[in-house]
């Protein structure tokens, strides 16, 4: 069960990139290996604006970082690792973006912002466990 959590989480990090709440599940897996760092970033960027009510200067900010860990995601989303090992990238890259978000985002939006991704790490765990 432990390993499904962490194995979640490291979806979960990539699929933030890719997913939004209300499209969540219409997109695959496959879809999203094959997608650029810059589809997946204005994805996302286009989707915190919607759901987080951003203003211009948010906008710009959000983007740039967006892009900027869309592009380092990249490497570990090809890369033929393990799971740990990716995991570990992961969750390290995805602490250094949120931090970098949390710098732009007042504290009502990042509140938001984290509710978001704990929506979408319950759906994909009842996902994993239909699976079995």
């Amino acid at each position: 069960m432990k390993v499904r959590q962490h194995y979640c989480n490291a979806l979960l990090i990539g699929l933030l990139t890719f997913a939004s709440a209300c499209s969540f599940g219409q997109g695959s897996l496959k879809d999203f290996k094959n997608s650029t760092p810059e589809q997946r970033a204005e994805f996302q960027t286009k989707m915190m604006e919607s759901k987080l009510g951003l203003d211009e200067a948010q906008v710009k900010k959000v983007s740039a970082i967006n892009l900027k860990y869309a592009e380092k995601f990249q490497p570990i989303i090809k890369s033929q690792d393990d799971g740990a090992t990716k995991i570990k990238q992961m969750t390290i890259l995805q602490g250094q973006k949120d931090k970098e978000l949390q710098a732009v985002f007042n504290k009502q939006q990042f509140a938001e912002y984290q509710q978001f991704e704990q929506k979408i790490r319950s759906r994909m765990m009842a996902r994993m466990n239909k699976q079995q």
